[in-house]
């Protein structure tokens, strides 16, 4: 850019107007006549920036003026290299396949080199990776080949910086690591030296070029955010169980969305059902048996993987299989969960039923090491977890004994008697396999019986009629007040369009009394509508067939999935001095006939209990 000749007085009063997102920058002044714009450009600016530093400092001027005289006679220091080696980079992968920049980068570096008597010895190629960070594997190549003892080269030849790096933090790091080495950076576009002040010109150029960058990115997220407000997939990796179609096509751009894949979504639908049910021959899985169970039976993921833990729990939590796919949902580099009003929610088909995830997330809530102790869920003692002291309802625990004959005894003994003495508690204990058979084989004879179950449920069910009739005359009284709110606003309004009544400020706070009035009813509808739980009806087949399968699973088989069926059913067990109380759930009880064992398994305490006389069930 020329830069005119004029006074102190006239340069000073110069405006120089910056647009952010324009193609060009405007600078106007006397010297350009009244109302002249001149367009210039991003790099312009830099020049702009030295004419300002060179006009308030003097000395640097003359400096700057010698440099820059230098740079122009010898761009690149007078000790030529004969060792060069290339790198290319393109941003995305659409431009790789364009196979149109990085032939033409490769072309003007051999000219480059041509033209300095260099030899080309190595080239690196980045086909669609940013240059934001390092994490590039080509570039970790170069890096690590150029930093090796032997010394392969003596100069890395790009394009422009913004091949190299488009940080200007990184850009600095590495090139301070490979002086190290002995190696220079050099651009075949913007020759700089060494210099103190051309190092200060390649540093403003990086913060354009990271400017630059910053902005694309912007505009970039800008758009997918929109794209996926339309309902349109933005081109992550496709969750397992979907595949994405073509729906429409927006000039030269297929927009997609995602769809359901039948044959990878019965692979989710086990994944859930199993760690919710088992495989029918044992109960829950844990999240690593479900892994296991796959693995075994040769299930594998869309690239032929073995299925690992977290896939697995990454498939157990995700949304997008209620039908609710989350875009913009973390950082792309931090890994940061973004705030929700950043979020975009995109609606997709379901695979899984709403009250089943939901159902498997409390599961993994409460079988979370931070909330149940591993030991509870699966370690090898039955009643972790569950048997409790009467006296302080601290957890009983094992505690181990070793008689005179060299033989060891397990026992269940009040932790809180353990821990702090007779003063917290005055402590009991009972052997471990006496309480374990106590509980089992009355659960089995007593509970588990098909006519003692039908019992239960009866009562159950004469306490959810009740409810619901309760339920049916508050829906019945709140649709009658807000038919009624409607009509009178429908009144109103024929008065005041029949010109019987002006709408005057009286009138008009009655309507809005009266429109208050149906919202208030029409949104207590809604809530008890959305509250109000389907009548279950379970035939005596399902009664007998869950107290056949209870009563088999309970008494054999392995400790983490006899303790597992127990858990599904029973909050605590109670030890007393002469009594042992098994306290359970009704609501609960019938969700485990229906099927539906692993709905609430969280603390249960609120819950009324199925012991209707609170008297022992052994």
């Amino acid at each position: 850019m020329a830069v005119r000749s004029t006074n102190d007085r006239t340069t000073r009063k110069c405006l120089l107007r910056i647009r952010s997102g324009t193609a060009g920058r405007a600078v106007t002044g006397p010297s350009s006549g009244p109302g002249t714009l001149l367009m210039i450009s991003n790099k312009s600016l830099i020049c702009l920036a030295y004419y300002a530093l060179m006009r308030a400092c003097p000395e640097w001027k003359s400096a700057m003026n010698m440099d820059l005289r230098k740079m122009k006679s010898s761009p690149i220091s007078d000790e030529r290299p004969s060792r060069a080696c290339g790198y290319f980079r393109v941003s995305t992968g659409r431009q790789a396949e364009s196979d149109l920049s990085i032939p033409d980068q490769r072309k003007q570096i051999l000219a480059f080199c041509a033209g300095k008597g260099w030899n080309l010895v190595a080239e690196y190629v980045e086909p669609g990776a940013t240059a934001t960070d390092d994490a590039r594997p080509e570039f970790q190549k170069m890096i690590e080949r150029a930093t090796d003892d032997d010394r392969p080269f003596d100069v890395i030849l790009v394009h422009s910086f913004s091949r190299f790096f488009r940080d200007a933090f990184g850009l600095e790091m590495y090139i301070r690591k490979l002086a190290k080495a002995g190696v220079r950076l050099v651009s075949i576009t913007q020759e700089l030296g060494d210099d103190p002040a051309q190092v200060m010109m390649r540093q403003v150029i990086a913060l354009f070029d990271e400017y630059q960058s910053r902005e694309n990115a912007k505009h970039v997220l800008r758009a997918m955010k929109e794209n996926a407000r339309q309902g349109f997939y933005n081109g992550s990796p496709v969750p397992l169980g979907y595949t994405t179609v073509e729906v429409e096509m927006r000039g030269n751009r297929a927009k997609k969305k995602l769809v359901e894949d039948p044959v990878e979504a019965e692979t989710v639908r086990l994944i859930f059902r199993l760690y919710r049910a088992g495989d029918g021959t044992s109960g829950p899985l844990g999240i690593k048996q479900v892994t296991c169970w796959l693995n075994e039976r040769g299930y594998r993921t869309r690239k032929g993987a073995r299925f690992g833990v977290a896939t697995v729990h990454g498939i157990l939590t995700n949304t997008v299989y209620i039908g609710e796919w989350i875009f913009n949902k973390r950082d792309s580099k931090a890994l940061a969960q973004k705030p929700a009003s950043e979020q975009i929610v995109v609606e997709v088909p379901a695979i899984i039923p709403r009250d089943e995830f939901d159902a498997v997330q409390a599961r993994m809530k409460v079988n979370a090491p931070m909330t149940t102790p591993p030991r509870v869920v699966t370690g090898p003692i039955l009643l972790t977890g569950l048997a409790t002291c009467a006296t302080c309802s601290g957890a009983m625990t094992l505690r181990t004994g070793t008689s005179k004959s060299g033989q060891v005894h397990r026992y269940y003994a009040c932790s809180v008697h353990g821990r702090m003495g007779k003063t917290a508690c005055k402590g009991r204990s009972i052997r471990m396999d006496r309480l374990d058979t106590l509980v089992t084989d009355n659960l089995v004879d007593h509970l588990f019986e098909p006519a003692r179950l039908t019992v239960m449920l009866a009562g159950l069910a004469a306490g959810r009629a009740e409810r619901a009739l309760e339920v049916d005359t508050r829906i019945t009284t709140l649709q009658t007040e807000a038919t009624q709110a409607e009509d009178r606003l429908k009144r109103l309004y024929k008065m005041v369009e029949d010109g019987v009544t002006n709408l005057d400020d009286l009138l008009k706070e009655r309507i809005a009394d009266l429109k208050l009035q149906r919202d208030r009813a029409n949104a207590a509808l809604e809530r008890i509508k959305a509250q109000a739980a389907p009548a279950t009806t379970l035939e005596p087949e399902a009664i007998e067939r869950f107290g056949r399968l209870m009563r088999e699973n309970v008494t054999a088989g392995d400790i983490p999935f006899r303790k597992a069926y127990i858990q599904s059913v029973v909050d605590r067990v109670e030890v007393d001095d002469d009594i042992v109380r098994i306290i359970g759930d009704k609501a609960t009880l019938e969700q485990a006939i229906a099927g539906n064992a692993a709905r609430n398994l969280g603390v249960r305490s609120f819950e009324r209990k199925w012991r209707a006389r609170h008297d022992s069930n052994v």
